[in-house]
């Protein structure tokens, strides 16, 4: 499953929350969330714990770019969590455990979070979900839409992950 996506720095989440309210379609709801990410030779996968959603493994492939991106991903739920951390760890070891507090939006198809991450701050993401190929261009074009309503700089863009922020905070 596809999606065009980006992730920001957002130092005024009451500020964006005020936007998202503004845009929204519909308000899913504020989740606890704990992403435990695996070492991985290629691309990305995590075992995600959501109060909201249960715990899913999702490996995906994603370009590191600040601007609005491809990312190419499963949701593969699993009923028991904390077989699927502890077997995982033996065979690939973890890289990062990354905690966040995320409110969730959406407007259309667009999922807006705004996420207070433990350790690394407050951030938000536009993720455009589709399934038709040749609605790619209209997706980007709605991302880039959203950064010019919640009035992001090229600056606020973030490249990678939490994986790596969390990384590059670990190792400095």
């Amino acid at each position: 499953m596809p999606n065009i996506e980006i992730k920001a720095h957002c130092p005024d989440l009451a500020n964006a929350t005020v936007i998202a309210k503004h845009v929204a379609t519909k308000h899913l709801g504020m989740d606890h969330q704990i992403d435990t990410y695996f070492r991985t030779p290629n691309g990305r996968l995590k075992l995600r714990e959501s109060s909201l959603s249960g715990a899913m493994l999702i490996p995906y492939i994603r370009s590191n770019i600040s601007g609005p991106k491809k990312s190419d991903y499963a949701l593969l739920r699993t009923d028991d969590p904390a077989l699927s951390k502890r077997l995982l760890s033996e065979i690939l070891g973890i890289e990062t455990i990354v905690e966040k507090h995320r409110d969730i939006y959406l407007a259309g198809n667009v999922r807006i979070h705004l996420d207070n991450v433990k350790g690394l701050g407050t951030f938000m993401e536009f993720e455009a979900v589709y399934q038709n190929m040749d609605d790619e261009s209209t997706e980007h074009k709605k991302v880039h839409e959203l950064i010019k309503t919640f009035g992001l700089q090229e600056a606020d863009l973030i490249q990678g992950s939490y994986r790596e922020l969390s990384t590059a905070t670990t190792t400095s």
